[in-house]
């Protein structure tokens, strides 16, 4: 057996327990499953991950990076919102299409997490970084589309990855592709609603502050302002 250095072989070793986790399922990935996939001995698992709860959080992270990686896609200079957004979730879709063991067990690491108290990290984490990872594409659409949100970022970012979430375990149930995307190109058009030109934002402003006596008149949440924005001003 080739000796490598711990860190390889600590991705080696998750490499190998994703490929038996995405075919046999969590509970499959045994130690020994695993020493057996990578061709090394038990020792060596031992020696590289304290125990299996330590070798799950680690290819949870992985699968993570993997997942929001896929689905990212490249932001054009300038572009209508909607067009924008829809790019971005066809990107989404594709690689949901494209993964299915992955996205299985992402779920399934997920639950887990939400089993066991030692890996409850491991559930907090994964959203943890999506949110971030939503956050981050909603800053670029700011840029892109120069516009502002109406609610505050945080929310909408939560708001994509529980609509992602749900089609994505719908289509692993059904197989519908066709209903799936459709109902994620419709959630994306909605999306689009919740943003506001840049030059237009400040009348939002002025429709919160209004006097009393325009109380009942229907009024919109305050802009969240985009970090992309302002540090054009």
């Amino acid at each position: 057996m080739n000796r490598l250095p711990v860190a390889e072989r600590r991705e080696q070793l998750i490499e190998a327990a994703l490929v038996v986790a995405c075919r046999d399922g969590v509970d499959g990935a045994t130690v020994r499953a695993v020493a057996a996939e990578a061709g090394v001995s038990l020792g060596v698992v031992h020696y590289c991950f304290r125990d299996k709860d330590e070798l799950l959080r680690a290819m949870a992270h992985t699968i993570t990076l993997r997942n929001t990686a896929r689905g990212e896609a490249e932001m054009p200079e300038s572009a209508p919102v909607a067009d924008l957004i829809m790019g971005v979730l066809d990107t989404v879709w594709d690689n949901i299409r494209a993964t299915r063991g992955p996205q299985i067990l992402t779920y399934e690491l997920t639950t887990t997490s939400l089993r066991h108290p030692e890996l409850r990290q491991v559930g907090v984490d994964q959203y943890t970084y999506s949110w971030a990872v939503a956050e981050h594409f909603l800053e670029e659409v700011e840029r892109a589309g120069r516009v502002v949100w109406r609610v505050p970022r945080h929310l909408v970012a939560r708001s994509i990855i529980a609509a992602v979430d749900g089609f994505s375990l719908a289509w692993l149930v059904d197989g519908d592709d066709e209903a799936g995307y459709q109902g994620l190109r419709l959630f994306a058009e909605h999306l689009a609603t919740l943003a506001v030109p840049v030059d237009e934002s400040a009348l939002l402003g002025e429709t919160r502050d209004a006097p009393e006596s325009d109380a009942d008149a229907p009024r919109l949440p305050s802009p969240v302002a985009p970090s992309g924005v302002a540090s054009l001003a």
